[in-house]
């Protein structure tokens, strides 16, 4: 981190005389390794790490100059790996910097600054006291040119405590020319000039040299230090001034004073800039992932011991509370994003790590508290559900309103002040966590609390979110090996409360089964739970192979002894990684409530699967099986503490995820124990409506029950997907065993509700029953079968987008199953299929060739479905006589008995309320297939229900009129006779009319197939007898009704259109006897009543006189 500001002045005035050294007492280096330190390092070590300089000089009168040069010597750091930490976002260099735009490892500072160290381009290498200096060379580049960087460090106590680099680089973390120049000291500090503080050597000069040496530094700075040295020279010389009052003058070369806080140099300003940055970019450009690595570099330096962990971590919060978007979104009332609320969620859990450090002071906790206070009574504050504003609206009156904002709402940082609370005094804790060997093989105490188990290993009684808190913060404060001794205590108290939770529950079961009903017996799960307990027990436990790593020391053993034999924590054939299983299958078969909040539910799904993507990695062997077995007895048998007891409460946490993997894991092993403790896991009763319990010995029947509830189900979805999983993890398994198939059939009949995961769980079954390299499985197909009658049963009377999908796939699925499948579909057709259904897809679909060539069906096979096909059409015709008529007549072509059947219901459900485009339709078809008087019938009946008004001249309806006119005209005068008067009094509209009337008179009836025929053979009817005398009337009348109500509301830009309108109207009127005198009078009549329209009027006069 290179920062651009000018070296502080030195902290405290130095004044005193030094007892001068000889030759010998040159700086120099350790010599070989082989020989032994001398008293003088070791004692200069131990002063140089601990104590400041101004304390040295203080507590002895005369130091020498040797002792001085050692002192200084051994004060600068000894080890890369705090330089690494400072210069990279992990010790290990393999992140990414902070800016995200580089990911070449070889960018990163502290590998740059190796890379320049090793090449060579560090030079000018000077200590001066406790300030080194010296310049280090960026080599040219095919983009940039050589660069000179000028480096200095400042340093105390085997801290880095200030740097400057001329480079003008601006990052959290140091630049790579202050890493070269530090690794040059660390590594090669024998070629490093060493000098003492600066205001040793000039109290060693005379007037003379002072003189000489002060005009020297002017002369050579002239342009930097002349105004500065005028300036304090006038001060000098004012005997009031106030550089005259202090005794001595400032050196920044020697070291620190008494009150000077110890520790690394950070550059606060440039910490906060990035945060607010990340914090900007809303997410984007991978700021979260860095947020992540700024999280990850507090916990480095928790584990390094390093204050500055809490330091930054204060100003990442300022950074996070100081977010505008947080007013914004509690404005809005809308909730942040998952990564983001993500981010907020490890900053609470950071906090309590650090509150919870078993070292610090109170008065470093008194200040952490007081700004977690100060942060938590802020109003945008983010609450640890997820919850804010109206995100959670009191869905029921089960509290009374208002009662949600009187109660207080728990913050993210509301934890980490109640861990303020917590302190590590406890006798049995401090034992427990300072030795591998503390036990009490001669305790038998069996209590509730116990403070040992039957086999003598400690237990630690405690909320067991608030232990594992414990262990985090012994883990992140660079304490492995105590948190492993509370994990393993934490988990033995655990097991022992389980055991004892299912001796308690055999004692009272015939009680609580009698009830039928259980309570949570822990509000608060562990799994989802924001301290994330099982998480902070699965990772201790697996991480035990780096318990040995550096800094991982036993601070806090009391018992003044260190074992480190790993196996005296645990009893023989157990291992860390079994333990970590065992715990992870406890955390997740805990019941627990389903928490408030789409957040909160959601973090529990996450946690869920993170556990086991976790468990999944760990290769199982005959250790963990036996785990395995025992943990499923335990949750088969432990009643209300488990989530898969025998009676579990409404709002509890399903088990559909852990359990899939338990069965998965299970079976190959103990196929009984994973079937009972699959099933077992398939309910899900808060779908289940407790006011019609009595339904359950009638799954086909069943429906999708969502009662009011609260707290909302926001992820209800997902959990039915879940149980969903499940279920077709143990079709897939239960393959070729007719039992279990039998009894995972009757599973999903009771337990899964909605329709479409059905349908899924009804395909899976198809698709593996009918497997291409091998056999059909017949008990599969059957199961599709009844799982795929289920749906149509479910979603007959609801509406589903996929409802035709699901129908066309019923009925391949009854295709594969066998022609005796296909017929009891159609007899109970009524409770799966609507009629449309039945006779479009279903029977359309059995009687087609593909089914027939499938089947392999014989002559009097393919006839009796056949026979079962046209009585379910003539069935649905009679329901449905408006939608299925047609495919009923389609359907019962070949039977004569049946056809003339379907053509009655469709005569019989013409007076009843058929619509003429239906009508219309099955007469076509008539007509198609060679009935023309049948069509006629159907048509005349279609006539009788149309209506269409003078200005619906693009009805569609129109061309059926036409073709039903047509159809009359061929079949003679008679049938035409019969239709005009219908036509008459159903169309009013003149130009349909007058085009009825022209194609009436061009052809004569009977003769000709259609009316647009141009043959004329034959006599033609005449105009002025029956019956088109009758439509020639019509025709003129409804041409006189359109031009007056075009008149009433006509515009100007319609003039010319009704002209032209008026000429079609006289080539009708001249169609009759008398015709010319009719328009002739018309065409006046128009001018005296609508004599207003001028206009209009001259246009008429110019057109028709």
């Amino acid at each position: 981190m290179a920062e651009r500001v000018q070296q502080p002045p030195a902290k405290r005035p130095c004044c005193r005389p030094v007892l001068c050294g000889g030759p010998g007492s040159a700086p120099g280096g350790l010599g070989k390794t082989h020989n032994p330190e001398s008293l003088l390092d070791i004692a200069a070590r131990r002063v140089a790490e601990k104590w400041p300089f101004q304390r040295v000089e203080e507590r002895f009168e005369r130091i020498p100059e040797p002792v001085q040069r050692r002192i200084v010597y051994w004060s600068f750091p000894r080890s890369e790996k705090e330089i690494c930490m400072y210069s990279s976002f992990n010790a290990g260099g393999d992140e990414s910097g902070t800016s995200g735009e580089n990911n070449d490892d070889t960018q990163l500072p502290f590998l740059r600054g190796v890379t320049l160290l090793e090449g060579g381009w560090v030079d000018n290498v000077l200590q001066v006291g406790f300030h080194l200096s010296g310049t280090v060379t960026d080599p040219a580049t095919s983009s940039q040119p050589e660069m000179v960087c000028s480096v200095s460090v400042s340093f105390d106590r085997c801290k880095i405590t200030a740097v400057t680099c001329s480079c003008g680089n601006k990052d959290i973390f140091y630049c790579a020319h202050v890493v070269a120049l530090a690794l040059y000291r660390v590594r090669k500090p024998e070629q490093v000039k060493l000098h003492l503080p600066i205001s040793e050597t000039l109290f060693q000069m005379s007037r003379d040299q002072l003189q000489k040496f002060v005009q020297y530094l002017i002369s050579v700075h002239h342009t930097e230090v002349l105004p500065t040295a005028q300036k304090l020279a006038d001060e000098i010389l004012s005997t009031n001034s106030e550089i005259n009052q202090v005794h001595g003058a400032p050196d920044p070369t020697a070291g620190a004073s008494v009150d000077d806080e110890n520790c690394w140099h950070l550059d606060e300003e440039q910490v906060q800039e990035q945060v607010k940055l990340f914090l900007s970019q809303g997410g984007y450009h991978g700021s979260g992932k860095q947020l992540n690595l700024l999280f990850s570099k507090v916990r480095e330096m928790l584990r390094m011991r390093d204050s500055n962990g809490a330091r930054m971590l204060t100003l990442i919060t300022e950074q996070f509370m100081a977010d505008p978007r947080l007013a914004l979104w509690r404005q809005q009332g809308t909730t942040m994003n998952d990564k983001y609320r993500q981010l907020w969620d490890e900053l609470g859990a950071l906090w309590m790590c650090i509150v919870l450090n078993p070292h610090c002071k109170t008065e470093q906790k008194c200040s952490w508290l007081r700004e977690l206070r100060r942060w938590n009574s802020v109003d945008v504050c983010p609450w640890e559900d997820g919850n804010h504003g109206n995100d959670l609206p009191n869905l029921t009156h089960s509290l009374p309103q208002g009662a949600h904002e009187s109660r207080p709402h728990r913050t993210v940082f509301t934890r980490a002040i109640e861990a303020c609370d917590l302190h590590w005094q406890d006798r049995h804790l401090q034992h427990i966590i300072a030795s591998d060997l503390y036990a009490n093989y001669c305790y038998h105490d069996n209590q509730d609390g116990s403070l040992f188990d039957t086999r003598g290993w400690p237990m630690w009684h405690e909320h067991v979110p608030t232990a594992c808190a414990r262990v985090d913060a012994l883990r992140s404060h660079g304490y492995p090996r105590e948190a492993l001794r509370l994990a393993i205590a934490v988990v033995n108290t655990l097991r022992r409360q389980q055991q004892r939770q299912l001796e308690h529950f055999r004692r009272h079961k015939k009680e609580l089964l009698h009830k039928a009903i259980t309570s949570i017996t822990n509000m608060e799960g562990w799994v989802g739970h924001p301290l994330d307990p099982i998480g902070t027990l699965f990772s201790t436990l697996t991480e035990t192979g780096r318990g040995a790593e550096e800094g991982a020391n036993t601070c806090l053993d009391l018992s003044g002894t260190k074992n480190n034999h790993q196996s005296s924590l645990l009893c023989e054939g157990e291992s860390y990684g079994a333990l970590a299983v065992e715990t992870a299958l406890i955390g997740l078969g805990q019941q627990r409530v389903m928490p408030d909040g789409l957040y909160a539910q959601e973090k529990v799904c996450r946690n869920e699967e993170q556990l086991l993507a976790k468990l999944q990695e760990v290769e199982l062997d005959d250790t963990l099986v036996k785990i395995f077995r025992k943990q499923a007895v335990f949750l088969l048998e432990s009643g209300p503490y488990s989530g898969l007891g025998e009676i579990v409460h409404r709002e509890s946490v399903p088990m559909h995820t852990f359990t899939r993997y338990l069965f998965t894991s299970l079976l190959p092993h103990d196929a009984e124990l994973a079937y009972k403790i699959a099933l077992r896991a398939m309910r899900l009763p808060v779908l289940e409506s407790t006011a019609s319990s009595g339904d359950l010995s009638r799954p086909h029947h069943m429906v999708s029950v969502v009662p009011n509830r609260y707290p909302r189900w926001f992820t209800l979805s997902h959990i039915e997907s879940q149980q969903c999983e499940l279920a077709s993890t143990m079709l897939t398994a239960a393959k070729g065993d007719s039992c279990k198939l039998e009894t995972v059939l009757e599973s999903i009949q009771k337990n899964i509700h909605s329709s479409s995961h059905i349908f899924k769980l009804a395909q899976d079954a198809f698709k593996i029953a009918t497997l291409m390299d091998s056999l059909p499985d017949i008990t599969l197909l059957k199961v599709s079968l009844e799982l795929g009658l289920q749906v149509m049963r479910i979603t007959l009377s609801t509406l589903n987008w996929r409802r035709r999908e699901m129908v066309r796939w019923l009925v391949t699925c009854a295709t594969e199953v066998g022609v005796y499948a296909l017929d009891s579909i159609m007899q109970s057709w009524f409770t799966l299929f609507t009629p449309t259904e039945a006779t479009s897809i279903v029977a359309t679909t059995v009687m087609s060739n593909t089914t027939i060539v499938r089947l392999r069906l014989d002559c009097h096979q393919q006839e009796n479905l056949a026979s079962s096909a046209r009585t379910l059409a003539l069935q649905c015709a009679m329901k449905d006589p408006q939608n299925c008529a047609l495919s009923a007549l389609t359907l019962c072509e070949k039977d004569h008995i049946a056809f003339e059947t379907a053509y009655q219901i469709v005569l019989d459900a013409a007076v009843a309320g058929m619509s003429y485009t239906q009508l219309f339709t099955i007469a076509r078809y008539m007509e198609h297939r060679g009935y023309p008087m049948r069509a006629y019938k159907l048509a005349t009946l279609a006539m009788a229900h149309l209506n269409l008004s003078y200005n619906q001249d693009t009805h569609p309806a129109i061309n059926d009129v036409l073709w039903a006119c047509a159809l009359s005209h061929s079949l003679g005068k008679n049938e035409l006779a019969a239709v005009i008067p219908l036509v008459v009094k159903s169309v009013k509209c003149a130009t349909v009319l007058s085009d009825i009337l022209r194609r009436c008179t061009l052809t004569t009836p009977g003769m000709v197939s259609a009316l647009h025929s141009r043959r004329n053979s034959g006599k033609l009817m005449s105009l002025d007898k029956a019956p088109l005398r009758q439509l020639l009337d019509a025709t003129i009348g409804a041409y006189i009704n359109t031009t007056h109500s075009r008149l009433t509301h006509i515009s100007p830009r319609h003039y010319s259109e009704f002209i032209e309108f008026l000429g079609k109207s006289r080539e009708t009127f001249l169609m009759a006897h008398d015709g010319h005198i009719q328009f002739t009078q018309f065409i006046d009549n128009l001018k005296q009543i609508y004599k207003g329209k001028k206009k209009l009027m001259m246009l008429v006069r110019e057109r028709f006189g």
